[in-house]
């Protein structure tokens, strides 16, 4: 909703405007010249109550003077008339509306009046009764937390989330004025992190003089703040947890100075151009090892890395496995290379595309390995091309014995080829391995077996994906000899590691 889109402070006016209209009017005005610097930052509500007091107070209670609450209820008491008089001045201001019934008969008014959003107090959190009325409003809705347990938060954010209500949470203390040490600012965090779909806030009553805790809860993360408000006059003073307009000013001051501290939300902040130049003058620049020369692909023996770099110089940061780096332009021995000399591709999201790709086919077998294993995508042909011809191997020990996990992609086929040193042994744990060896054709099936021995041209496919288990004697580098190999590209294997995050992003 368009009203959550900035930071919301509300202003909960409460009985501070005293039973009078007029006072009401003056301190909705007094918070419109406050807020006026600061439209464009944040979103603004102001707040009343609703009781039904005829309905609200018990009969026997009506007119015991000597309950506070009861007296103060009655003495500050206003006509639904007067409500919606204080309710257009709101709205003639720009100023979003709010409203906390405590009673059904109340919660229905909010809702047939029009208010923007609708409050549920501390107080009422588990008053079902009252909730359901509250949801029958169909207004977005923001809860108050003081007090309630996990289990109450729990069956709340369900409760309105089943009726498709927005809801967002108050982190609040309802103790008032509430001490700095029972504020309990990590409450914002804890709600955070157990209700992730829900904008998170803080309801503040602590000492007005007191910035800590706008500027804890802003940088914390909370989008949603609420203060008691009034003005005092020759005879209304303000209670020990209600902000005059000019502590309001310096409330909203700190909270945008922390706002502008804490940056960007949920995305990399964009590096401003003096960072940029102060970090690559702090950076090694790419040189030539030896004389370059147009067309040439450089790798790492090709080159160097220096201290300093020049203005528009290649860095090391952008030499890696995953780009492929061709000249454009002769780079004489010693010479910096600029990036004006080179055409960059990066392949690093394409390796990572095969490596899900990997782990989807791995998880449909029901194919365990073990963490940290190193891994090689085998591009003959380059990475493009490597759901055509390609495998993928896990390499899970090399000793005078070896054992390593191969995945074939569905339509992946792998190149002809023998061993001189190595013997090995196929075992098919998902799928179906088509292989071609010493001139025969086989198809074999999870669960089946097949040898290679020394010197056996050899090559297999898949066509709906295979992983297989190849048991052998020691594993030797130069000891692949292919039909093709003077057509493949280089290199022609890419190594990455399978992570423990892999895993369980795929169990």
């Amino acid at each position: 909703m368009d009203m959550f889109r900035k930071p919301l402070f509300t202003f909960e006016m409460a009985n501070n405007h005293q039973g009078s209209v007029e006072h009401g009017k003056i301190i909705i005005r007094e918070m419109a010249r406050i807020i006026a610097p600061y439209r464009e930052l944040f979103d603004f509500a102001i707040k009343f109550q609703y009781r039904d007091l005829d309905t609200f107070i018990r009969p026997d209670y009506a007119n015991r003077d000597d309950i506070k609450h009861v007296k103060r209820f009655k003495d500050t008491r206003l006509t639904q008339e007067q409500f919606l008089e204080l309710k257009k001045e709101v709205e003639d201001n720009n100023i979003l509306t709010m409203c906390t019934p405590f009673d059904e008969v109340s919660a229905k008014r909010v809702g047939d009046q029009g208010y923007d959003i609708i409050k549920v107090a501390s107080c009422s959190i588990g008053d079902w009764p009252l909730l359901e009325a509250i949801a029958a409003t169909g207004l977005p809705v923001i809860a108050s937390t003081a007090g309630a347990t996990l289990e109450t938060l729990d069956n709340v954010v369900e409760f309105f989330a089943h009726r498709r209500i927005q809801l967002s949470l108050m982190h609040c203390v309802a103790e008032y004025p509430t001490p700095n040490d029972h504020l309990e600012m990590n409450q914002i965090s804890l709600l955070q992190k157990r209700y992730p779909k829900n904008i998170i806030g803080f309801s503040t009553h602590e000492n007005p003089d007191d910035m800590n805790p706008i500027k804890i809860a802003v940088a914390k993360g909370a989008r949603i703040f609420e203060r008691h408000v009034g003005v005092a006059t020759d005879t209304i003073s303000l209670n020990k947890y209600s902000s005059t307009p000019e502590e309001i000013e310096a409330w909203l001051a700190n909270a945008k100075d922390v706002f502008e501290m804490c940056g960007v939300v949920n995305e990399r902040y964009v590096s401003s151009e003096k960072e940029k130049k102060d970090l690559q003058s702090l950076q090694r620049g790419v040189f030539a090892k030896e004389n370059l020369t147009k067309g040439m692909a450089i790798d790492r023996n090709k080159i160097y890395f220096a201290f300093p770099c020049e203005d528009g110089q290649l860095l090391a940061g952008d030499i890696s496995k995953y780009a492929n780096i061709v000249l454009n332009s002769d780079i004489d021995k010693d010479k910096p290379v600029y990036t004006n000399d080179v055409a960059i591709t990066s392949y690093r999201k394409r390796v990572q595309e095969i490596v899900r790709n990997v782990m989807k086919l791995l998880k449909k077998g029901n194919i365990l390995i073990p963490a940290n294993s190193s891994c090689e995508i085998s591009h003959h042909y380059g990475i493009d091309q490597f759901e055509q011809i390609g495998v993928t191997i896990i390499d899970c020990i090399n000793r005078e014995y070896c054992k390593k996990l191969l995945i074939v992609l569905p339509g992946q086929d792998h190149p002809m080829h023998m061993h001189k040193k190595k013997e090995e042994t196929f075992t098919v744990l998902y799928g179906t391995l088509h292989v071609v060896c010493d001139s025969k054709e086989l198809d074999v099936k999870a669960g089946e077996s097949m040898t290679v021995e020394r010197g056996m041209k050899h090559k297999f496919s898949s066509v709906d994906g295979c992983v297989f288990e190849e048991v052998s004697t020691t594993h030797y580098k130069s000891d692949s000899y292919y039909d093709e190999s003077e057509e493949f590209v280089d290199p022609r294997k890419t190594k990455v590691f399978i992570t423990q995050e892999m895993l369980n992003n795929f169990k």
